[in-house]
């Protein structure tokens, strides 16, 4: 089954199989990989792969500036037609993320075997649904999808709305969180025309590919050597701060959003680790604990910017 991979952007493929979410933290084994939320006392759980079709599926939502309504719709379609998973067959000829059928009009296979097109074409039909964020969402999701079984998307309206909650930082402070143990092959040290390793650029690229351009820093043509905590990944080339300033509500939003792509994209992305608004999750043995305090020590200066209320810093692996 395909991985999405945003059109024309380099990524790090990594093949992955769809698996049953399990149940984390019981027993002394490590805890499973994948990705889970918890959002008004709801849990959701999903495997890698859909929790990196889900977080894409949001993105674009917010690079569009739909409401978190238009998200939840669109994550229980995509539950109900292939479990959020990009597949290559269904009924007839559907494919991809929503079943789109290319004889219906959606798109040539290619187009729709693409999940950022899809997911376009997707609330394109959807925001000319007349009042479609006071429907019920297996309303609103048949009018756009006209399925044989209208009600079946209901069954995933409380875990669409759970997920879109949390992916597009409508429910901040880090409730979506991955478990990633992610063995990326070592890379050069060679920094590219900006500063960055060929990683870093990989994930400067995806996030303009999801949520369009965005303000970035903490790299520089020929590298950095100040302005940045000791051992700094940016000294490396490594890392990239993304700003979400002033420091109001909306930003804080779309800074939760962004740190939950990027969690959400950790395993395919070789994202080491993830830090906003005094929270830090990291990959590996300490991603099971999911988001943690973060604390920047006695350096000097604004501790807004040390605790990285301003900004989302995200670095890879070397």
């Amino acid at each position: 089954m395909a991985r999405r991979a945003l059109t024309g952007l380099a990524v790090i493929a990594v093949a992955a199989g769809v698996g049953v979410a399990v149940l984390r933290g019981t027993g002394p084994l490590p805890d499973p990989e994948g990705c889970s939320t918890t959002v008004n006392g709801h849990t959701v759980l999903l495997d890698t792969e859909q929790a990196e079709n889900a977080a894409l599926i949001a993105a674009i939502g917010v690079r569009r500036g739909l409401p978190a309504r238009a998200v939840s719709i669109a994550l229980a379609t995509a539950y109900q037609e292939s479990k959020i998973v990009n597949i290559e067959h269904g009924d007839r000829d559907s494919l991809g993320l929503f079943q789109q059928r290319p004889s219906q009009g959606w798109g040539t296979e290619e187009q729709i075997l693409d999940p950022v097109y899809s997911t376009n074409t997707f609330y394109d039909a959807l925001v000319k649904i007349d009042g479609y964020e006071s429907m019920r969402i297996t309303e609103a999701a048949q009018k756009v999808q006209r399925s044989a079984f209208p009600e079946a998307y209901q069954d995933h309206a409380e875990d669409g709305r759970a997920l879109a909650s949390a992916l597009t930082g409508n429910s901040p402070g880090g409730v979506f969180t991955c478990v990633v143990r992610h063995d990326v092959a070592a890379e050069s040290d060679d920094l590219n025309a900006a500063g960055l390793t060929a990683r870093a650029a990989v994930v400067r690229a995806d996030l303009a590919g999801a949520f369009g351009k965005l303000p970035v820093g903490g790299f520089a043509a020929g590298g950095v050597s100040n302005g940045h905590r000791e051992g700094s990944a940016h000294y490396k080339g490594r890392a990239i701060d993304v700003f979400v300033r002033p420091i109001n509500t909306a930003n804080k939003r779309k800074g939760w959003a962004l740190a939950a792509y990027l969690v959400a994209q950790a395993d395919r992305l070789g994202i080491e680790h993830v830090i906003f608004d005094g929270k830090i999750w990291t990959a590996g043995t300490k991603s099971e604990d999911g988001w943690r305090d973060y604390d920047p020590g006695d350096a000097p200066g604004s501790r807004e910017v040390l605790e990285h209320r301003d900004h989302v810093h995200v670095d890879v692996a070397d």
